[in-house]
């Protein structure tokens, strides 16, 4: 089967891979400095809305239960916003629309976590102080630290 069937595929994606890749290089040496800065916002953006999955993995396996922390939420808010000036400099709607309306539920879920009517104690950014009440959820869906 000439230029058919899985393994032609296959052979095709592992050779044009080089080429795709220099590709991809020389499209971003054509940038110019503020394309350039701005694809780099975006890497950014979302390297630090990664970074909330990492913190609430890390988290869990400490308290040896899943569990979101009030810093995952933060997480979500600065990365969802950096990704938005992104989307706004790219003039992509759907990112727009979708990191949007996220931070509207990240933001409610910070004012929840600090204003919880069980804390003994005032809201502290990172978790430096634990609460002095157990957890109100038993699936680990509350953060308070």
């Amino acid at each position: 089967m000439p230029g058919g069937g899985k393994v032609g595929i296959i052979r095709q994606i592992t050779f044009e891979d080089s080429t795709m890749l220099q590709n991809l290089i020389d499209k971003f040496f054509a940038l110019s400095m503020t394309e350039k800065i701005w694809l780099c916002v975006g890497f950014s953006g979302q390297a630090v809305f990664g970074m909330r999955f990492v913190v609430q993995w890390i988290v869990s396996e400490r308290r040896k239960r899943s569990y979101i922390p009030a810093v995952f939420w933060y997480l979500s808010i600065v990365g969802s916003a950096i990704i938005l000036a992104y989307s706004i400099y790219i003039r992509n709607p759907v990112f727009i629309a979708g990191q949007s309306l996220n931070m509207i539920i990240y933001f409610r879920n910070i004012y929840l976590i600090a204003f919880r009517k069980d804390r003994k104690m005032g809201f502290k950014f990172g978790g430096a102080e634990q609460d002095k009440t157990p957890d109100s959820d038993e699936s680990g869906s509350t953060g308070g630290d």
